[in-house]
């Protein structure tokens, strides 16, 4: 018998545990026990504004709050009946690249990287060797170019401001505008570096999952669109709710969920399996070879495609700044109204759902969030189980060699465990 105890761990967005038994070289018991999730942001709109809920939900996490500001800014918008002007459409869409950007590099670099080179944490790499100190410059760099980018848009990197229900109420000047395009046009040769790195990683982990994302039906976007699964199904994303059955995991704080009573994923790779071909044309033609990868089942090219994505989002926010001069606007305005809105777009960790009911004196009656990582949960555990049971088959029973492994592959879905709990603590029984 094996027992594991891992307290603590680096290299990921907080904190969980998973506690697993193999009998028989088979895996009998996997729960990824999320303890921290109930944490009421649902409960606490009841009775505020619908014109606080964007702000209020964003302190569902950090790292990926601007993605809360614009699901629930969405939602709010179909209860009030406001169609937003193409501008506001592309300032959001600019929003989310400047997410995309630092968060997949923050991930990539700091959370994934070290584990290619072995080292403990990504500042542990060598300022003295020139390929080491060309990828924490890269680092720094890609993830300042996104940070700038979000907060000329957006008013932050984190919990935007300037993103409001029917617009924005503050735009960038030319010279910001400048700027970023020059930051950006800076860090190209960094992107093309760092799918690289991704592309020629050997970790692999194959197994049959479907996929499912939100997605436009022209280029590779991250707000407007249909569901689409890997199956070859469209759906329009008012259905998102009915798609997905809620699992109720009596271990477990989480909600988990299913779709037609399996297991799937959300994130880049679902994105990249089912729309690669859409990708911005400058993207497409430096990874040419990295592409030819996709559609996969390795889960560890979920990292290589946020690699892709963070070059898709600086080639079109590129595109995006040079070609469409920003103007003022005012606020589109409607209204109260007694109404439910639905808001769901592409966080970088996968499909966010956010749904609220207002009432007629704009005072928030109920609501529902639905995360990635919750989306994720069984997804993980069924990979977990597969890959102890893989691992023991092959006569590893090394505590710490099974543990790190466990890691490598929970780390690579990018748990945001804010949204959902916090990671990761290991009970592993072996008979």
């Amino acid at each position: 018998m094996i027992n594991i105890e891992l307290e603590h761990i680096t290299k990921i967005e907080g904190d969980a545990s998973i506690s697993i038994t193999v009998e028989d070289g088979k895996a009998t018991k996997v729960h990824f026990i999320t303890e921290e999730y109930k944490r009421f942001f649902t409960e606490a709109l009841k009775g505020k504004s619908i014109l606080s809920v964007p702000s209020h939900l964003s302190r569902i996490c950090g790292t990926c709050s601007n993605a809360h500001v614009l699901a629930a800014i969405e939602a709010c918008e179909m209860a009030l009946d406001i169609e937003p002007s193409k501008q506001t459409e592309m300032l959001r869409a600019l929003t989310m690249h400047g997410l995309t950007i630092r968060d997949h590099a923050l991930h990539l670099y700091l959370f994934c990287m070290p584990d290619i080179y072995g080292k403990d944490a990504f500042l542990d790499f060598d300022e003295n060797d020139p390929h080491e100190n060309q990828l924490l410059h890269d680092a720094f760099a890609i993830k300042s170019a996104g940070n700038f980018l979000a907060t000329i848009i957006a008013g932050r990197s984190i919990h935007a401001m300037f993103p409001a229900i029917g617009g924005f109420i503050k735009y960038p000047d030319a010279e910001q505008v400048a700027q970023a395009i020059e930051k950006l046009e800076s860090v190209r040769e960094a992107t093309v570096r760092l799918v690289a790195e991704f592309e020629k990683c050997t970790f692999a982990f194959d197994r049959h999952t479907d996929y499912m994302a939100l997605l436009p039906d022209e280029g590779y976007g991250y707000i407007n669109g249909r569901i689409r699964t890997s199956k070859g199904e469209v759906y329009d994303e008012k259905l998102y709710r009915e798609l997905v059955e809620h699992v109720v995991l009596p271990y477990s704080q989480a909600s988990a969920y299913q779709y037609k009573g399996d297991s799937y994923m959300v994130g880049a790779l679902a994105r990249m399996n089912i729309a690669r071909d859409k990708l911005h044309p400058k993207t497409k033609e430096s990874c040419q070879s990295a592409l030819a990868l996709f559609p996969s089942t390795n889960i560890f090219h979920n990292n290589l495609a946020q690699a892709i994505e963070i070059m898709h989002s600086v080639d079109e926010s590129i595109d995006l700044l040079k070609n469409n001069p920003i103007v003022q606007e005012d606020l589109v305005k409607m209204p109260y109204r007694e109404a439910t809105g639905i808001g769901v777009i592409e966080a970088p960790r996968g499909a966010l759902y956010h749904k609220i009911h207002v009432g007629a004196d704009g005072k928030i009656m109920d609501g529902e969030v639905i995360v990635p990582t919750g989306q994720n949960q069984i997804n993980i555990e069924e990979d977990c189980g597969r890959l102890v049971e893989d691992l023991v088959a092959k006569g590893v029973t090394d505590v710490e060699a099974i543990t790190f492994e466990l890691e490598k592959l929970i780390r690579a879905y990018d748990p945001c465990m804010s949204c959902a709990a916090h990671f990761l603590k290991v009970d592993l029984t072996i008979k």
